[in-house]
């Protein structure tokens, strides 16, 4: 705006013919397009400052939400652990009660066994009572069956359940590497 009326005051000092006034309207023009570029620079400087501060806020919002995100994550992994804990201790007492499942069925298995043993024994000694002992031997063969038959399904969920245990275990590994 400035320049244009500059623009226009030395176009008419120089379609009046007059020197002086042509000079006069030279330097104002100068005077005014100084003018004129000293407000764009001042208005160029405060959009500038202005998007800077835009600019700082930003990035504070954007330093809070990482923030929170980061302590979102913490949580998440925490409670991760926890579960994981968890699910190790479960399964860690399930291995314990299925061992020790495991191991009175051997004892009984074994103690099967020598009963049956000591039947054949007392059946061989005593040919007398020889249909009495039959019985009692094929109940015990029986038993031992029965024992030798409950120690498999006890070994077979033994290993099912440290397979799960192995199983939570990596994938807890996977969850804690990938968050």
């Amino acid at each position: 705006m400035l320049l244009v009326a500059a623009a226009a005051l030395v176009v008419a000092a120089v379609a009046a013919g007059s020197m002086m006034l042509a000079a006069v309207a030279g330097v104002l023009a100068v005077v005014l397009g100084a003018a004129a570029t000293k407000i764009t620079h001042s208005e160029l400087m405060l959009s500038r400052q202005e998007a800077n501060r835009d600019r700082a806020a930003q990035a504070k919002a954007y330093a809070a939400l990482t923030e929170e995100r980061i302590a979102e994550n913490r949580a998440f992994v925490e409670d991760l652990n926890a579960k994981v804990e968890k699910d190790r201790a479960v399964s860690a007492k399930a291995v314990a009660e299925l061992e020790a499942a495991l191991a009175a069925a051997h004892q009984r298995a074994a103690e099967a066994i020598r009963s049956r043993a000591e039947e054949a024994r007392k059946a061989a000694e005593a040919q007398v009572e020889s249909s009495s002992l039959r019985q009692r031997v094929a109940d015990a063969e029986t038993r031992a069956a029965d024992a030798i038959v409950r120690v498999a399904e006890l070994e077979q969920e033994l290993d099912v359940v440290r397979a799960e245990l192995s199983a939570l275990q990596a994938a807890a590994k996977k969850g804690v590497s990938a968050a």
